[in-house]
This record gives C-alpha cells, sequence and structure tokens, in this order.
C-alpha cells in the first residue's frame, strides 16, 4: 500500500508551497478577511495543536519534532503492512503522514509551525491552523469513520442489506 504516499507528498507540497506564499506575501500577524467568518492570519506556532505549550521555552520545539519522526515511522510501517482492500484506511494514514512531515519541516526549518487558517465567530477564534493541520484532521476522521465501518454500513444500507 505504499502506492499511497503520493497522497502524502501532494499534502507535504501543498502544505509547504501555502507557508511559503503566506511568509513571503504577509507580515507577522498581519489578517486578511476572505470571507465572513475566515481570515488568512499569518501566525508562528511553536507549540503542538492549538498552541499546546507554546511558551514552554524552546525544548518543545525538538520534542515534537521528535515525535513527529517517530509517528511518521510508525505511520510508514503501518502503511505498508496495509492489505489491498484496506484503501480507506491507507489514504487516511498518507493524510496523516503528509500533515506530520508538513509541520516537521517547519519545525526543523524555523523553530515554529507557520499557520494562517482562521476561522471564527463573532469574537471567538478557533486557533489558526494550515495545509498540514487540516490534512491530518481529514486523516484522523476517516480513520474513525473505517474503524466503525461507516461508508461499509452505508454500502449495505443502500444496496438494501441490514
Amino acid at each position: 500500500m505504499l502506492k499511497w504516499l503520493w497522497l502524502s507528498v501532494l499534502v507535504i507540497v501543498l502544505d509547504q508551497a501555502s507557508k511559503l506564499a503566506i511568509d513571503h506575501t504577509m507580515q507577522l500577524y498581519q489578517s486578511i478577511p476572505l470571507l465572513p467568518s475566515f481570515n488568512l492570519t499569518y501566525v508562528h506556532n511553536a507549540g503542538a495543536a492549538f498552541s499546546f505549550l507554546s511558551g514552554a521555552g524552546g525544548w518543545q520545539r525538538w520534542f515534537f519534532a521528535g515525535l513527529a519522526v517517530a509517528m511518521s515511522v510508525a505511520l510508514s510501517i503501518w502503511l505498508s503492512r496495509l492489505q489491498k482492500h484496506e484503501t480507506l484506511l491507507a489514504a487516511s494514514l498518507s493524510l496523516i503522514l503528509g500533515g506530520a512531515v508538513g509541520n516537521l519541516i517547519d519545525r526543523l526549518l524555523y523553530g515554529y509551525v507557520i499557520d494562517f487558517l482562521d476561522v471564527y465567530y463573532g469574537s471567538w477564534h478557533f486557533p489558526a491552523f494550515n495545509v498540514a493541520d487540516s490534512a491530518i484532521t481529514v486523516g484522523a476522521f476517516l480513520m474513525i469513520v473505517e474503524t466503525f465501518g461507516g461508508f461499509e454500513h452505508a454500502k449495505k444500507n443502500q444496496d438494501g442489506e441490514h
């Protein structure tokens, strides 16, 4: 199932290209309204998801980088051991792997992750995120759906089976 690595590479390319575009065209903390409840807002995240441990003093850079390397190796091994029919799981693992590597590149190069997608309602803002984070989230969602047999159950009901 390593043939699914193209999806990981696609995520990495889109993630890095979008981050470079933001870094080269926007100032740090600059915000550009695009749609109601959605801005491009350029921020640096030295922590993990939702800026967890972002003010921890620097050690978190290497901790999260090491964690990303370990998870990437584990995901690659898992992906290589999948059966041919496990396509949804292969896609979900590839999305997560691409997202992990995309953010790892930022941590290694800059010491932080570039985030820029800003979703909000009123004055409440969801923590800014990026393409890599989106791929990880979609991959995790698909993995949960696969775990509970969501698509198989829907197909069986569509075919008239119970």
